[in-house]
């Protein structure tokens, strides 16, 4: 027996945790997490606008995908721990084929911004003179769009695809969000070709942008090893091992769940892979980009000294 898509059925989620007994502290730890994110971008996003100094390429590009990240965390982390509160765990099929475009085109926006801005840092690195050129406030511009368009065009194309299937009557989705794959085994339909074309998507999205930013990086680093001042070749590896870091995790994480065989997959492991760049990649982009650059850790010593001096000048006005 089918049920159809327009009906009141609701999704149920199993979620993430199976061990009630541990549940709560896991909870506990994704909150800590996803405030984390938040805070940690929204400092980012508020020190790049700011303070002048951070008023360059890289900078405005990070402050994106800071944004993203944001919004990319919030589609999924407060669903979840207000579904946990209130002791539910059901979404509706509006309300799943909207979680879907969202996670779907955001998660396409963030691998394309990824992926193109290593450009930047090839740009200033291998062809410093020509940096102000290749990298002009259009240039950037250009890269914030067609992320975005890529994104978009993603969770358009594949959406409504995704959602048009018939579903069985179980509308048990055996994971904690409406991912693709897992919102798949529902169906009762032949999903051999749909799937196809997902993972040609996902080459695209995933195997392009990963290529061009280890290319980019070799690059990096052969320029960095004949560079003669000591300070200038520690600052570019530093740059360079952030990016391949956040990479790393981001697209290998995406790489386990959208192109490994299915035989190779297990739905406890599907879970974990998922965390790792739905809701810990969020946290980490904007500390590893902060803590470990000068500029940024710099910029946020000039506001705490400012907000400290205001606070002075307030309390001697009293």
């Amino acid at each position: 027996m089918q049920v159809d898509n327009t009906s009141s059925t609701d999704f149920t989620f199993m979620g993430l945790f199976n061990r009630k007994d541990i549940s709560v502290l896991l909870l506990v730890i994704i909150s800590i997490i996803f405030f984390t994110a938040l805070m940690a971008s929204g400092v980012m996003i508020f020190l790049i606008r700011t303070d002048s100094c951070l008023h360059t390429p890289m900078y405005f590009l990070l402050s994106h995908l800071s944004f993203i990240d944001m919004m990319y965390i919030s589609t999924i982390v407060p669903k979840m721990l207000v579904d946990y509160l209130l002791g539910q765990s059901t979404i509706s099929f509006l309300g799943c084929t909207a979680q879907h475009f969202l996670y779907l085109t955001l998660v396409g926006a963030e691998f394309f911004l990824l992926g193109l801005m290593v450009y930047d840092r090839y740009v200033a690195i291998c062809n410093p003179l020509c940096y102000p050129v290749l990298m002009s406030r259009r240039v950037c511009w250009m890269v914030i769009a067609g992320s975005w368009f890529r994104g978009s065009l993603d969770g358009f194309l594949l959406t409504p695809i995704t959602m048009s299937f018939p579903f069985c009557n179980s509308w048990e989705i055996t994971h904690f969000f409406c991912e693709a794959p897992a919102v798949l085994k529902l169906a009762c339909a032949d999903t051999a070709l749909y799937e196809t074309v997902m993972y040609v998507c996902c080459v695209l999205m995933l195997l392009i942008p990963f290529s061009v930013v280890i290319a980019s990086c070799a690059q990096i680093l052969t320029t960095v090893h004949h560079m003669s001042s000591g300070e200038g070749r520690k600052k570019a590896f530093a740059t360079c091992s952030s990016h391949m870091i956040v990479v790393t995790l981001f697209y290998g994480a995406a790489m386990y769940t959208y192109m490994l065989p299915h035989s190779y997959h297990r739905p406890d492991q599907d879970k974990v892979f998922s965390v790792f760049y739905t809701i810990l990649t969020p946290m980490l982009n904007p500390l590893i980009y902060s803590l470990r650059n000068k500029d940024v850790t710099g910029a946020l010593k000039t506001a705490l000294g400012r907000i400290k001096g205001t606070q002075r000048a307030s309390g001697d006005a009293f």
